[in-house]
């Protein structure tokens, strides 16, 4: 099934519920930031808190990387690479190609475990490293842009595209804030060993000792945990992280600031926002039966019906009226069916208004019946249509 149909849409009548009698409060606007575009995603509901331009294509810089590490992730995950593999450094890594830009200092014939390169991209941002992994992984940098892009795909990263491993301005490489942000959520549920570096605040390399250029991981007035800084003069100033409070995780996505700091206390300024004014709920568990409904020309008379995962809900803290949730089934509905098979969605309300819906699949497969079972439920359903 694809992942997409399991994210959470929070639609845009979230704006619509702050001017409702339900309220208490009135939830304020988002901060007004300097930033060709940004996003403020719950990490849990994949909820869109706050956003402009969050659609755009932009240029990524090193926001890059953050697809080469979760490339490099998947293939650990896969078995077909090792944290302590060596790779050997080829002339197209050595930094020396690399003037006037973030690199690990590393050169040719340098033995660097897998590992050490991995944290020279995440701590270090280094270009060099990038290539490094990139030939190890795919033979060249060009065929690992291919798989770069085969998991955009695959993420539905509908406004993104890479020409390189690294991020460095070149034709055609674009991006935006909303990919960016479920990017890293992707990183932070699919690899968490990857995403566990982005904590690490510093790392030496031949000598040269370098701090992880995300500020926020120094301020103890908010948990940031990870994230990816990227520059470039076309790029502007950008920044993804995410930050916990209790149990909610947000992710943010600010993109070409005007500054170093700018990117920095704007990405806090929607961080603050988002804990102050929002919190998410869980409201359902993965596999947890909400209906039981009739099923046609099958096995079975009745299917069960639930979530493909567990359910949150993410909304303005001043929300104090009760929500209203429906179950709306695609009825009839016609054996054979798959277990995971789209078959409706759960819909939540406030005052009549849409806040949120997450899609309804069937908890079971249910195979087709026999024949003069399924001619029973045809002559029933033919029956059913004419008085209807």
């Amino acid at each position: 099934m694809n992942t997409s149909l399991t994210r959470i849409t929070l639609t845009c009548l979230l704006l619509q519920l702050i001017s409702s009698s339900a309220l208490a409060v009135v939830t304020p606007n988002p901060p007004q930031l300097q930033a060709k575009g940004y996003v403020l995603m719950d990490f849990q509901s994949g909820a869109i808190i706050a956003e402009q331009n969050a659609r755009a294509g932009l240029a990524p810089a090193s926001l890059t990387k953050l697809m080469t590490a979760y490339v490099v992730g998947q293939e650990i995950k896969a078995g077909r690479l090792n944290w302590d593999d060596t790779v050997t450094v080829s002339e197209n890594a050595w930094s020396a190609k690399f003037p006037d830009s973030s690199k690990m200092f590393i050169k040719p014939k340098d033995e660097i475990t897998v590992a050490n390169l991995m944290r020279g991209v995440i701590i270090q941002s280094g270009n060099d490293a990038c290539v490094a992994l990139a030939e190890h992984v795919a033979g060249s940098e060009g065929a690992f842009v291919a798989l770069m892009n085969g998991w955009a795909d695959k993420l539905d990263l509908q406004d993104t595209y890479f020409v390189n491993s690294h991020g460095l301005d070149s034709e055609g490489i674009q991006t935006s804030p909303t990919d960016m942000a479920k990017l890293m959520q992707s990183i932070i549920n699919d690899v968490p060993g990857v995403y566990a570096l982005y904590s690490e605040k510093v790392f030496k390399w031949n000598k040269i000792t370098q701090y992880n250029r995300n500020k926020l991981l120094w301020d103890n007035s908010i948990d940031v945990d990870g994230g990816k800084t990227g520059y470039t003069s076309n790029a502007g100033y950008s920044l993804v992280s995410s930050a916990k409070e209790g149990k909610m995780r947000l992710i943010s996505v600010v993109m070409g600031t005007p500054s170093k700091q700018s990117r920095i206390s704007q990405s806090k300024s929607l961080l603050n926002y988002g804990f102050r004014f929002y919190d998410t709920k869980q409201v359902a568990k993965q596999g947890e039966v909400l209906s039981t409904v009739k099923v046609w020309k099958g096995d079975v008379s009745e299917i069960e019906l639930g979530f493909a995962q567990d359910a949150y809900l993410t909304l303005p803290r001043s929300l104090t009226a009760g929500l209203d949730k429906s179950v709306v089934v695609n009825e009839p509905l016609i054996a054979p069916i798959a277990k995971g098979d789209v078959v409706g969605k759960v819909v939540w309300k406030s005052d009549d208004k849409t806040v949120a819906s997450y899609p309804l699949v069937s908890n079971q497969a249910v195979e087709e019946g026999s024949w003069i079972g399924k001619l029973w439920d045809s002559l029933v359903l033919w029956v059913k249509s004419l008085l209807n």
